[in-house]
C-alpha cells in the first residue's frame, strides 16, 4: 500500500457492532469480564483501550513498524525510553535538540545515575568517539530543533549495533511522510504526535514505534506501569489527523520551500536554516533519507540583536507567536526564550543557537499571504 493510501486506512477497521467507518471513542475506564481473567481483550483502560489500540496500529503502519505505543505527550514517550536504562548506563545524544528533551535528561534522569554525553551527531565520527562499554542508547533528532541539522541515520545505526546500544530517532520534524527511521536501521522511533501527526494544534500526545517484540513488551510494561497514557478522545483526534497527513505535508513542504528561498534572498536576513538548500551541510544526507525537506525553518537577521528579533516576532499577523509546531496554521517562535529556555545559555550559544534565532513552523495557508506577512514584519 502506498503512503497516501496507508495514512487514510492505517488502523481503521469498521466497528463490528455498527459498521461505523470511524473508530468509536471508547470513553470507559473499565470493562465487564465474564469471569476473572475471561474478557474480550480489555481489562482496564490504563492498560488497553480500543480507540488507543487502533491508533497504535496506525502509528506502526505509517512508520513501517510492527508495534506502536502511544503516550500522553512526546515527553512521556521519551521518558518511557529512558526508563529502559539502569544507573551507570550512558546515552549519546545530539548537542542540538529540543529543550524539553534536554531538560528531562539533565534535570530528571541524570540524578538517577544515568550519564548523558552530547556530541555533534552530524559527523558519525563524533558518535563513534563517544561510545564506551556503558553506551546503551543513542538519541537522535534529524532534522534537529531548531537548527535543522541532519544526521545520517544509517551510519549511526551501524555504530549503535556495533556498540550493542539502542538507536532511538525523534522523527517529529520530518513526520512519517518524509522519513522512516526504522527502514534506516533505528530500533525505536519517537514522535510528539502533538505536531504533524495530529496536525491541528488541538491535542497533546506522543508515540513510539518499534519492530522488536521483546522491546515492545518492555516498553508496554513501562507504559502500563507508569500510566502516562492518552485518553480516548485524544487518540481519536490523532487518528483523524493522520488521515490528512499526506496532503498536509505536501502543502507544508511546498510552502516551506517558497518561504525558505524568499528569506534567503531578503536583504535583511543573515542566515536561513533549511535542509533543502543545496549548500546546506546536510543536504546530501537529507536528500537520501527524506522524501522532502519540510516546513520547519529557522533564520537570523543581519541586525543580529535580540531587540530586532523580538520586534519581528511581535509584528506578524498571519504567523502566530506561539510554542509548538506542525499545525495547519503558521507559527513563529523564539527558541532562546520559549522552546529551548531550559538549556543553559552558554550551551545554546556553543551549539549555534543564538539569542536572536527565529523559528518558523510554516503552515498550509497561501504562501503569498505568509510571505507578505513576513515582509511587513521584517520591514
Amino acid at each position: 500500500m502506498k503512503l497516501n493510501t496507508k495514512v487514510i486506512h492505517a488502523g481503521a477497521h469498521p466497528d463490528p457492532s455498527t459498521g461505523a467507518i470511524m473508530t468509536p471513542i471508547y470513553q470507559t475506564s473499565t470493562y465487564v469480564q465474564e469471569a476473572p481473567g475471561v474478557n474480550k481483550g480489555f481489562e482496564y483502560a490504563r492498560s488497553q483501550n480500543p480507540t488507543r489500540k487502533a491508533l497504535e496500529e496506525a502509528c506502526a503502519e505509517i512508520e513501517n513498524g510492527k508495534f506502536g505505543l502511544v503516550f500522553s505527550s512526546g515527553v512521556a514517550a521519551t521518558d518511557a525510553v529512558i526508563k529502559l536504562l539502569a544507573p551507570g548506563d550512558e546515552v549519546i545524544a545530539a548537542s542540538d535538540m529540543y529543550g524539553g528533551t534536554y531538560r528531562l535528561f539533565m534535570k530528571v534522569f541524570e540524578k538517577f545515575g544515568l550519564k548523558f554525553i552530547y556530541v555533534d551527531t552530524t559527523n558519525p565520527a563524533n558518535v563513534q568517539a563517544a561510545v564506551t562499554a556503558n553506551t546503551k542508547l543513542i538519541w537522535l533528532e534529524t532534522p534537529t530543533n531548531p537548527l535543522m541539522n541532519i544526521t545520517d541515520i544509517k551510519a549511526i545505526s551501524v555504530i549503535a549495533k556495533q556498540a550493542g546500544a539502542l538507536l532511538c530517532v525523534d522523527n517529529t520534524f520530518a513526520s512519517p511522510y518524509l522519513q522512516n527511521p526504522l527502514d534506516l536501521g533505528a530500533d525505536i522511533v519517537m514522535h510528539s504526535s502533538t505536531k504533524y501527526l495530529g496536525g491541528h494544534s488541538d491535542v497533546i500526545q506522543g508515540c513510539l514505534v518499534i519492530n522488536d517484540a521483546e522491546l515492545r513488551e518492555k516498553l508496554y510494561f513501562i507504559q502500563k506501569s507508569c500510566g502516562a497514557v492518552p485518553g480516548p478522545m485524544d487518540c481519536f483526534l490523532v487518528l483523524r489527523g493522520i488521515k490528512t497527513l499526506a496532503v498536509r505535508m505536501r502543502a507544508h513542504c511546498e510552502n516551506g520551500e517558497k518561504i525558505a528561498n524568499w528569506l534567503k534572498s531578503h536583504p535583511k536576513v543573515g542566515k536561513v536554516y533549511w535542509p533543502g538548500f543545496t549548500d546546506h551541510p546536510g543536504y546530501a544526507v537529507a536528500k537520501a533519507q527524506m522524501r522532502g525537506f519540510g516546513g520547519m525553518i529557522s533564520f537570523v537577521l543581519k541586525d543580529d540583536s535580540v531587540e530586532e528579533a523580538k520586534r519581528v516576532l511581535s509584528s506578524t499577523k498571519v504567523f502566530s507567536l506561539a510554542e509548538s509546531l506542525g499545525g495547519v496554521e503558521s507559527l513563529i517562535n523564539h527558541p532562546a526564550s520559549m522552546t529551548h529556555a531550559s538549556i543553559p545559555r552558554e550551551e545554546r550559544i556553543k551549539n549555534g543557537l543564538s539569542d536572536s534565532l527565529i523559528r518558523l513552523s510554516v503552515g498550509i495557508e497561501d504562501a503569498d499571504d505568509l510571505i507578505e506577512d513576513l515582509k511587513q514584519a521584517i520591514g
